[in-house]
């Protein structure tokens, strides 16, 4: 059976990534802007890709994200295509998917 976003988001908040982060040009954010995240401050856990049932180029990333210090872990979740965010270089590198 093919994974669902919400069967997705659904194990992630079980294993503790509890925070919803926002793509900011050059960090992430949670808790409306009370926290931020610099390329350097967090890392990638895990790596999701969804397609579009209609369309295939309606694509969506999903991270699982945790702070370097701290305990911080969250989610977020980011349009590809056209519909893509623009961000600095050092974002762009941080959150390609290397296998």
């Amino acid at each position: 059976m093919e994974k669902t976003l919400l069967t997705i988001l659904d194990e992630l908040r079980k294993e503790g990534y509890t925070e919803d982060f926002n793509l900011q040009e050059n960090c992430l954010e949670c808790r409306n802007g009370d926290f931020q995240f610099f390329h350097h401050e967090f890392q990638v856990d895990k790596y999701f890709r969804l397609e579009g049932e209609t369309d295939p180029s309606e694509e969506l990333g999903i991270y699982a994200i945790s702070a370097i210090h701290g305990d911080m872990k969250g989610v977020l979740i980011n349009n590809y295509g056209i519909y893509a965010d623009p961000i600095a270089s050092e974002m762009l590198e941080k959150l390609a998917f290397k296998k």
